[in-house]
């Protein structure tokens, strides 16, 4: 019975994990585009141009009952989610349309769907390709406008690199140097030759400010200078600029390998891009480099500090009341909420600590707190001591299986206590050091609620890391995947949109845990073949 009760599980938690991966990964396949001929209950005629995203049957009873009735002897209808786009044109991005309305379907080879930096998708037929005043259309439109898209999102990238690289450097030490004059005149070092040299120093990085912002206007302004035409379901040509298009697929025309390549592009640009129209749209980068970034500081936080305490609970403490307490404390911990230890991580590191170090160390820069806010730090040291309990018990498991004769064969020849722990027991008990922090990294890279209270946004402007000094800023707040799911899945504006993003990202979150959980795992069978001989 136990052994049907593991398969059992086993089997429905990989069948979940495949119903997420399909859901998710299926979401870039590059979907069918219909053109319909709709006949509405009004007589109304209606052309309508999109992808169909589901589909259900509906009783005809429902229908009547809200107004609408149809000429059908069947007791169900079926009906369709459709994605139109164009969302400057149409109210809603998706709507149901009703089979039986549906005169003719077409699946035109020459439809495409245009995706774009802002306002989503755009369908259409693409008539021709506009650089300045200059019309351009041919049977080499297709390549003409993939070779003008390339040459827009070239441009895009080098403005975009431009205004965060170049540009945000000078914004970051002109705020250094607001900080720096603000904090003489605290120390009362605000002297004139001081005042001088920061002010002469201001005026160059402004006037280098001023070059690289025209620059920025320049490679702005080239690259929306040439622009796409594109035939709506309305049947008027709609001007796109090209540096808001990012890409002209022609679904109905991809072979087999073409559908391939392009899904591999789109799963490619899902985790190496920003996110775009509230997280609805977009990659998911700053999410995955935030949740590895803090959950890598977590482990390195929660490592020394749990076997430090086990360490000593298993090799120094008496073996009284005292320590018993401490045990069952170490347990009970395991248990609380993590809620509770995002609002102790609040009350305790931000506010606390980081108002303590802002006022130590930053007074220039209050009231604006730099510490004294949540954080990447803040987040790691509270599931720290979320996940601390964990390790403690798995290393002291790990202490308690390593034979006595080994310490005081240790002792005999001559090491000390610290020595013998440093080089034979700790080696020893590594594995199951590492089993702990496998535990403990599956926990915290999952958990979202500790971590809105102590540092996770739904969009951060900037990563932890960049290349202004010192480097590593873990003062700032950072993207989570598990919050981005909350996030798309129960905050999202367009709910349906945002829909298959939910089990895309819940499957790369899951992807990201197993990695960081298959990498601690060899590090373990590593250390567990290296420290072999001292078990014999």
């Amino acid at each position: 019975m136990t052994a049907g009760a593991v398969s059992l599980s086993l089997v429905a938690v990989l069948g979940l994990l495949l119903l997420i991966a399909w859901r998710g990964l299926t979401y870039f396949w590059p979907s069918t585009l219909y053109e319909w001929e709709l006949t509405h209950l009004d007589g109304r005629q209606e052309r309508l141009i999109g992808e169909v995203y589901d589909r259900e049957w509906v009783p005809v009873e429902r229908l009547t009952d809200a107004g609408i009735h149809l000429d059908v002897d069947d007791e169900f209808v079926e009906r369709l989610l459709v994605k139109t786009g164009n969302r400057e044109f149409v109210p809603l991005d998706f709507r149901w349309v009703l089979v039986p309305t549906i005169t003719s379907t077409r699946t035109p080879g020459d439809l495409a769907v245009i995706e774009r930096s802002r306002n989503g998708n755009f369908y259409g037929y693409p008539v021709a390709l506009m650089e300045g005043e200059s019309r351009i259309s041919g049977p080499d439109l297709s390549d003409r406008i993939d070779q003008a898209i390339a040459q827009a999102n070239a441009l895009n990238s080098e403005a975009d690199s431009l205004q965060s690289r170049d540009i945000g450097r000078i914004n970051h030490q002109l705020e250094r140097l607001r900080l720096e004059e603000r904090k003489r005149a605290l120390d009362g070092e605000d002297t004139p030759d001081a005042l001088a040299d920061i002010t002469a120093r201001r005026d160059a990085l402004n006037a280098e400010y001023l070059v690289l912002e025209q620059r920025l206007f320049d490679l702005r302004a080239e690259a929306g200078n040439n622009a796409l035409l594109v035939r709506d379901m309305r049947g008027q040509e709609v001007r796109l600029p090209l540096n808001q298009v990012r890409d002209v697929t022609y679904s109905n025309d991809l072979s087999m390998p073409g559908k391939v390549w392009h899904w591999m592009k789109a799963v490619g640009s899902f985790i190496v891009d920003e996110p775009r129209e509230a997280n609805t749209e977009g990659g998911v980068f700053p999410a995955i480099f935030g949740t590895v970034f803090m959950v890598l500081l977590m482990a390195v936080i929660v490592t020394p500090f749990g076997v430090m305490a086990a360490v000593y609970l298993h090799e120094y403490a008496h073996k009284g009341p005292v320590t018993r307490l401490i045990r069952i404390a170490v347990i009970n911990l395991a248990g609380v909420p993590s809620i509770v230890y995002g609002v102790f991580g609040l009350g305790f590191f931000v506010y606390m600590v980081g108002g303590s170090i802002d006022q130590l160390f930053y007074p220039e820069a209050l009231p604006n707190p730099t510490f004294g806010t949540p954080g990447v730090l803040w987040s790691a040291l509270t599931l720290a001591i979320l996940t601390l309990p964990v390790v403690i018990v798995s290393t002291e498991e790990g202490l308690s299986r390593i034979p006595s004769a080994v310490r005081q064969g240790s002792l005999a020849l001559g090491a000390t206590k610290a020595e013998t722990l440093w080089r034979i027991v700790l080696p020893m008990a590594s594995p199951a050091i590492m089993t702990g922090l496998i535990l403990a990294v599956a926990r915290a890279a999952g958990e979202v609620a500790p971590l809105m209270l102590v540092g996770v946004v739904k969009l951060a402007p900037q990563l932890p890391v960049d290349g202004n000094f010192p480097y590593v800023h873990l003062d700032r707040k950072f993207m989570h995947l598990g919050f981005h799911i909350y996030d798309v899945g129960f905050q999202s504006p367009n709910v349906e949109a945002a829909r298959p993003l939910v089990y895309a990202t819940s499957f790369l979150l899951v992807t990201v845990i197993v990695a960081l959980n298959l990498t601690a795992i060899g590090v373990r069978n590593h250390l567990r073949e290296k420290f072999r001989a001292f078990e014999h």
